[in-house]
């Protein structure tokens, strides 16, 4: 060996005892272990649910991590599996609308809503005006209940305890209304084709407007306790940003989506029930992280309350309900129609044979649509945001898994 090799470059080959020796190893091989000249630590895959509180439902997310930071995710659903749209294929038309309310068990409103369009659509039945104006009215005020029930849970996900002991405040007074309206406070049954099951009892309008005289300094508590706090803001800016064009190509719908800044509601889309007669905006963020998913829901729960007192100004005198068949029996064809629940576009497509039994029915659930990013989302990020953005989307299980 010659004093050439002490000498020689890495990109130089070392001349010894006539053969070219290349200094550069082989593809993948180290000189020296990993941790002798980097600082590196093995990814750890953690299992987040499906038994946990901050998952908001029976859901598994499987988390890839390098030390706190997120490398990949993966939401494995089916854990609150039951079957509605198979079950819905040997229930009669009226008996559909007892399975939607256990779908989405917090707005039951707008999966009855939806099914009671589709069947109207098909058999051509004209809903009376006054109709129109008391499901946009138990719609909201059933809006209103879930919007509250985020607020709440969202702040104690971010570490708020006191934020849910007051929107609870709120949603029972409205979930007691709910209940002299329809007779139940979840499962409400009380949309069907053709109208609704029965008009407004004697006080609820007074009730109401009880309710309305001090939910406006309510909201402003939650600005106190939530929006304008110093711990609230930097936990939740600038975490779980999702884009406009990601948010348009998983499908996502609702006020995610609107956070994005895309002016996307169905209210105004498409107008169905009242909403063509009400005065509204339709509040937009800009950033698509989870503080505008939340200012955006703050937003529209007072966008609701306006709408509110719109309806009970000016609901119609006549019939609730139209002269329908006892049997519903649609003819043979197929039909989307779709309402804005307060997760986004919920849909259904419903195909009928002719029989008093759907042939086949899918619900289109929003909040399938907005989990399905959180694979994008969550990579980057910290766990404690995963917790963040998860609760930031609104999910429902049982919509979702349905």
């Amino acid at each position: 060996m010659t004093d050439d090799r002490l000498r020689a470059t890495p990109d130089e080959p070392i001349v010894a005892e006539g053969r070219r020796v290349p200094l550069t190893s082989p593809k993948g091989l180290r000189r020296v272990p990993r941790g002798v000249d980097e600082l590196a630590t093995e990814h750890l895959i953690v299992n987040m649910g499906p038994q946990h509180p901050s998952t908001h439902g029976v859901l598994h997310i499987l988390l890839e991590l390098d030390g706190e930071v997120v490398m990949a995710a993966e939401a494995s659903l089916g854990y609150l599996h039951r079957g509605i749209e198979k079950l819905a294929e040997s229930r009669r038309h009226h008996q559909v609308g007892t399975l939607l309310d256990r779908a989405d068990y917090v707005s039951g409103i707008h999966t009855e809503l939806a099914y009671a369009m589709a069947i109207e659509r098909l058999m051509e039945i004209e809903v009376p005006e006054k109709a129109h104006w008391l499901r946009t009215l138990m719609g909201e005020i059933n809006r209103i209940t879930s919007h509250v029930l985020f607020v709440g849970t969202f702040g104690m996900d971010t570490g708020s305890m006191p934020t849910f002991l007051y929107t609870m405040r709120e949603r029972e007074a409205l979930v007691d209304i709910l209940e002299a309206v329809t007779g139940s406070r979840m499962m409400f049954n009380y949309v069907r084709p053709g109208g609704v099951t029965g008009d407004l009892p004697a006080g609820i309008i007074a009730k109401l407007e009880t309710f309305l005289a001090d939910v406006d300094m309510y909201l402003d508590e939650y600005d106190v306790l939530l929006t304008d706090n110093e711990i609230f803001g930097p936990r939740t800016k600038g975490v779980g940003v999702i884009d406009g064009t990601t948010a348009v190509a998983f499908g996502m719908t609702g006020a995610p989506l609107r956070a994005t800044g895309v002016a996307w509601d169905i209210r105004k889309a498409h107008p169905y029930a009242a909403y063509a007669e009400l005065d509204f905006d339709v509040p937009l963020g800009s950033q698509g992280d989870c503080f505008d998913r939340f200012v955006v829901k703050t937003a529209e729960i007072r966008e609701s309350l306006k709408m509110i007192r719109q309806l009970i100004a000016g609901v119609p005198e006549g019939p609730h309900m139209a002269k329908v068949p006892k049997v519903l029996r649609p003819p043979a064809g197929e039909v989307y129609t779709a309402v804005e629940s307060p997760r986004g576009e919920l849909g259904i497509h419903l195909v009928s044979d002719g029989s008093d039994l759907p042939y086949r029915m899918r619900l289109r659930s929003p909040a399938y649509y907005n989990l399905a990013v959180i694979d994008e989302a969550l990579a980057g990020g910290l766990i404690a945001d995963a917790v963040v953005t998860l609760g930031s989307l609104d999910i429902i299980l049982g919509e979702i898994d349905r």
